[in-house]
């Protein structure tokens, strides 16, 4: 994570294509042949970053009072993570803003984004599934019968393939509102911060089947 803010530090300051491996290093008081070993390019330096708030959303769904339904553990976490002064200062935002700025505009850069986001959709879908199992009730809708392994074998299989559904259409809801965010100049905060249009995108969704059975 230290060379993680190191890298950052210096894409924002000197951007992107100025920055080399060996200066990240430098500024994180290590050698170069230790950057390398954490990672392959000046590129993937910045990736810490970018999962931290990853990991923070899917832990407030996690963490999200358990008698919330799941759209509501989504607006909760959206709140928790999305809101300057809840999860993330200000101040971070404004790099955030940076960092997938020179995303959108690096094919290296896109692709180490691209990759958190995906990481962050397969763990939101463990979530999703623990949150699903503490609800017995759940397992009651299923119309088939449950008297041979095959048969659990497919009901699981669907169960799974809808979790896995929802959580990349949620994902895709914060994802979607914090790149429109970043491409603007509306402060992270207010109307047109990442909270609130994260809140209207998740509204737009109003009877989606999140939870699965």
């Amino acid at each position: 994570m230290e060379i993680a803010k190191a890298a950052a530090g210096l894409f924002v300051s000197r951007g992107l294509r100025a920055t080399r491996a060996e200066d990240i290093a430098q500024a994180a008081g290590i050698a170069p042949r230790t950057f390398y070993r954490y990672f392959a390019t000046k590129e993937e330096a910045v990736a810490p970053l970018y999962a931290a708030g990853a990991q923070r959303w899917a832990e407030a769904v996690r963490e999200a009072p358990a008698e919330l339904s799941v759209p509501e553990a989504l607006e909760h976490a959206v709140r928790h993570t999305l809101t300057p002064g809840a999860g993330v200062s200000a101040a971070s935002w404004e790099w955030v803003r940076t960092l997938i700025r020179l995303a959108d505009s690096s094919p290296a850069l896109g692709k180490v984004w691209a990759e958190v986001c995906r990481d962050s959709e397969r763990v939101l879908g463990e979530v999703l599934a623990e949150r699903v199992a503490r609800e017995p009730h759940r397992t009651d809708n299923v119309a088939a019968p449950v008297d041979s392994v095959a048969t659990v074998d497919s009901v699981a299989t669907v169960v799974a393939a809808e979790l896995r559904f929802a959580a990349a259409v949620a994902s895709a809801a914060v994802r979607t509102a914090v790149e429109a965010w970043v491409a603007g100049d509306a402060r992270a905060s207010g109307p047109g911060g990442p909270a609130e249009l994260a809140l209207r995108n998740l509204g737009v969704l109003e009877g989606f089947p999140w939870e699965a059975g």
